[in-house]
């Protein structure tokens, strides 16, 4: 596999009114074309600041990240960011959700379009094009917002805790559904979640994090059999997994 991502000794520190607090120290991972890699840590351990700095939103007090062999210097406009809400707009159909990147990067073409509608069918959801989001059930909402994630075909997804505002029946549902178009569409992927069962059944690698501030204390390959998450969570192995990861965690 060719390594897509790399972050090395990757530092960030931030000012406060009153003191300087350094949330990451020497974090180093790297993510290899076609994985699925999941971050757990303790809670305000600083895993979305992770993101924030693959992203390019953030830039590193030290340390570097590389995309694709070359230091990310700015923005990464080769990744996709799907939040913790699906945050479709209400007075947009799905559709015109699902187009909205295209129409801010200015590719909205004909061609891109029919990506798009294409993925929109190919994932259950071409008689709901012209429905609003409030008319949808919150899976179907969360399927619609990886479509528009996808409509701009990046090479990197992030995923920040995409399950957290769904119950618990329609997370595990989502968690399948989700994982099904990541790996059809074939996309190298970065999830941050609080979820140990969410990080065992979707991913190729796992990594916990210590408390602030946060370096990675372990990694994990579980390698569960399976063709989904949830026929994963039914795997014997599954029990174990959980059990040392929570230990890790607390």
């Amino acid at each position: 596999m060719n390594k897509l991502l790399e972050l090395k000794d990757v530092s960030f520190t931030y000012q406060t009114m009153t003191d300087e607090i350094t949330a990451i120290e020497n974090l180093t991972f790297s993510c290899d074309d076609g994985q699925f890699v999941s971050i757990i840590g303790p809670s305000g351990c600083g895993k979305t600041t992770i993101l924030s700095l693959i992203a390019g939103l953030l830039q590193p007090t030290s340390g570097s990240i590389s995309f694709e062999g070359k230091k990310l210097t700015g923005r990464n406009e080769s990744l996709g960011y799907m939040l913790q809400k699906d945050q479709l707009f209400p007075w947009r159909t799905i559709e015109k959700n699902v187009l909205l990147p295209l129409e801010i990067k200015g590719k909205n073409t004909p061609e891109n379009r029919k990506y798009a509608l294409n993925l929109l069918e190919k994932y259950g959801l071409k008689d709901f094009i012209k429905n609003y989001p409030d008319q949808l059930s919150g899976g179907m909402r969360q399927r619609a917002a990886l479509i528009r994630t996808l409509v701009s075909e990046p090479k990197l997804l992030l995923l920040d805790e995409p399950f957290s505002a769904l119950d618990y029946q329609t997370r595990l549902s989502v968690c399948d559904d989700v994982y099904n178009i990541i790996k059809e569409e074939k996309k190298t992927t970065v999830l941050v979640t609080h979820d140990i069962s969410e990080a065992i059944s979707m991913s190729d690698i796992i990594l916990v994090l210590t408390a602030r501030p946060s370096k990675v204390k372990s990694v994990h390959k579980p390698q569960i059999k399976g063709d989904s998450p949830l026929r994963r969570r039914e795997n014997p192995e599954f029990g174990s997994w959980f059990e040392k990861i929570w230990r890790e965690l607390n």
